[in-house]
């Protein structure tokens, strides 16, 4: 997919960037859309999202995503408190963008058409890997679930995972080294 996305379609880097970002944050899709160029910290390697239920988190990301993340604001001229995913000639992206690269991939990749892979489908797959490498408290935090209106029971009030323990999984997802972890 990553390949495919990296080499078809009228903007390659855009794309890249929108499933690096989702598989690397399990954001959902208004989170990424909401992300602005203020809510990158470089020193740390985090994101601030803001997604849905008004749930706000720190997000570590990798050096590597950082760096394509700003390059990206600064090349589309995102303005500071604007949105910061945008198409070549400035635009802010929509959801449109979404549906028309997954229908891009199932054209040229017929599983992911066939298995309906979608950008919750990465966050899914990010999430069940951290689950089954570092735990559910960790997954739970990567995943920026919070203790509110919930039925995962009583035992998340006493198992929760801190920045630096997402941080860790980030790491080895990725392969790169975290300056949380």
């Amino acid at each position: 997919m990553n390949h495919v996305a990296a080499t078809t379609g009228n903007d390659p880097a855009l794309d890249s960037l929108i499933l690096r970002l989702h598989t690397e944050t399990a954001c959902r899709r208004g989170g990424a859309l909401a992300l602005r160029p203020q809510d990158l910290d470089r020193d740390q390697c985090l994101v601030f999202l803001r997604e849905k239920g008004e749930t706000v988190r720190w997000q570590p990301v990798s050096p590597t995503l950082m760096t394509h993340l700003q390059q990206h604001a600064d090349q589309r001229h995102a303005p500071r408190d604007g949105q910061l995913l945008r198409y070549a000639d400035g635009r802010p992206i929509t959801t449109r963008r979404y549906d028309h690269l997954w229908t891009r991939l199932g054209n040229h990749l017929p599983w992911v058409a066939t298995q309906q892979i979608s950008t919750h489908w990465l966050r899914h797959t990010t999430l069940t890997w951290v689950e089954r490498n570092f735990g559910y408290a960790i997954a739970r935090a990567y995943a920026g679930h919070t203790d509110h209106n919930n039925d995962a029971g009583t035992t998340t009030t006493y198992v929760r995972a801190s920045i630096q323990e997402v941080a860790a999984a980030l790491a080895t997802l990725t392969g790169e080294p975290h300056s949380l972890a």
